[in-house]
């Protein structure tokens, strides 16, 4: 058994602990909300994760896992100390490592002793070099190698990706500090592969990320030649995704990648090539594609009901993923949003996500209507001579009660056919009349 710091009781840090402590290990966590870490000791959780806050409960009880806004209390005695810490996106795509630094600083003024500092958070290379001086700095009394072990964890599937991963990543110039952190996750029987230095490890993650935020713009692209063909983008995806060279996943066209880590993090790769004298050409045009997406949600909606201001448009679907219990972040909302075109906004989330969804309120509210019904009840399904519209008739609909179109943010059919029949549809029954809304869908 180990004893592991970790600081930062987010999705990440809160996640890795819970984890950590049900292999067997003594792990204390610590953040300075105070209310958070007041909740967690209560065993409430302030994210929904499923499975999270049994685990939390079980190895709480069990004294393997405790919380703590003091550093003295954590780090002292403690053979790692992993930075879960969040990154945000700086003013110019850069990330933003004032926490990182932070959290290394508040590490060095309370160890004792020799301790393995462990990022966890997504962070640039070079970065471990930079908390590899901080420690240095504020302690010159004891040893601290810097190891990055990326995380690979989906919301909604967090605790399966962390027992059952697809492989573990460390890296450090400190061959043994890495082989070290390897050995926490022995008991999962995982492919490790340990780097010969930290910028590789680092690299890694930003690589995976952006290489994922490529296949969505890709097939993004891919879905408006064939609109503008005639052909089935969904099938188009599905044929691509048969060959083994390729395979499925990520191939959804819809409105665009977005999410937590995917923009800033091929911004963030993006900002550390051009440090570098580089201009990456393929990253750029990532995002470019990404951001004229999410306009083609409010084109589709120009094209069925002809102009916007005036109209009530259902936005359904604000979680960021299906088994996920967090609104998409503030952007994606804002920036695909119809009321920023002039029309009514309904949003449509369950209950639980409503007060998580607070936050879009002001914003939105500024311009036209935007609104957050707390009630699912089903109306009868939009009729029409194509399925294809989307699945708007077997989802939640109570943002589409006084609507002229709803638009579901899960999920995209492409197909031309799919276009010219939502069109149709629209503008050939009356927009006051129930049968007159429309669905457009989009993935998460």
């Amino acid at each position: 058994m180990s004893k592991v710091a970790v600081i930062g009781a987010g999705y990440v840090g809160l996640t890795t602990a819970a984890c950590l402590a049900d292999l067997g290990n003594d792990v204390m966590v610590v953040d300075i909300a105070e209310q958070k870490i007041a909740d967690l000791k209560r065993n409430r959780v302030p994210f929904y994760e499923p499975g999270l806050a049994e685990l939390v409960e079980r190895n709480t009880k069990a004294g393997r896992l405790t919380f703590t806004t003091s550093y003295r209390d954590a780090v002292p005695g403690a053979e790692y100390a992993i930075i879960a810490v969040s990154t945000p996106e700086g003013e110019g795509g850069e990330a933003d490592l004032s926490y990182v630094e932070a959290a290394a600083g508040a590490i060095a003024d309370a160890m004792d002793g020799p301790i393995v500092v462990v990022n966890k958070s997504t962070v640039p290379p070079l970065t471990g070099d930079m908390v590899s001086k901080v420690l240095q700095k504020r302690n010159t009394r004891h040893a601290a190698a810097v190891v990055s072990n990326p995380e690979f964890l989906r919301e909604g599937s967090a605790i399966q990706d962390f027992m059952h991963p697809d492989r573990v990543v460390v890296g450090s110039h400190d061959r043994a500090a890495a082989e070290k952190v390897a050995r926490l996750y022995a008991p999962l029987g995982a492919p490790v592969l340990v780097t010969p230095n930290i910028y590789t490890a680092e690299m890694v993650k930003y690589a995976s990320n952006a290489f994922l935020a490529t296949r969505i713009s890709f097939i993004n692209e891919i879905a408006r030649i064939s609109e503008r063909v005639g052909a089935d983008a969904k099938l188009v995806a599905e044929g691509m995704g048969l060959d083994k060279r390729i395979g499925p996943f990520y191939l959804d066209a819809g409105i665009g990648y977005g999410g937590s880590c995917f923009p800033k993090d091929v911004a963030a790769l993006a900002a550390v090539a051009e440090g570098f004298a580089y201009h990456p050409e393929l990253l750029h045009a990532v995002m470019d594609i990404n951001r004229d997406q999410r306009m083609l949600v409010i084109d589709k909606l120009r094209d069925c009901l002809d102009e916007l201001p005036g109209r009530t448009i259902g936005l359904l679907g604000l979680s960021f993923k299906r088994r996920g219990g967090r609104p998409r972040p503030r952007h994606r909302v804002e920036r695909v949003s119809p009321a920023r075109h002039g029309a009514d906004q309904a949003a449509d989330a369950p209950a639980d996500h409503h007060r998580r969804a607070q936050h879009l309120r002001p914003r939105a509210d500024a311009g036209p209507g935007f609104h957050l019904p707390r009630h699912w009840p089903r109306i009868t399904p939009n009729p029409g001579p194509s399925s294809r519209a989307g699945p708007a008739s077997s989802a939640p609909t109570s943002a589409r009660r006084f609507s002229t179109a709803a638009f579901a943010s899960w999920r995209w059919t492409t197909s031309s056919r799919a276009r010219r029949t939502t069109s149709s549809t629209c503008r050939a029954i009356p927009t006051s009349s129930c049968a007159g809304r429309t669905s457009i869908t989009g993935p998460s």
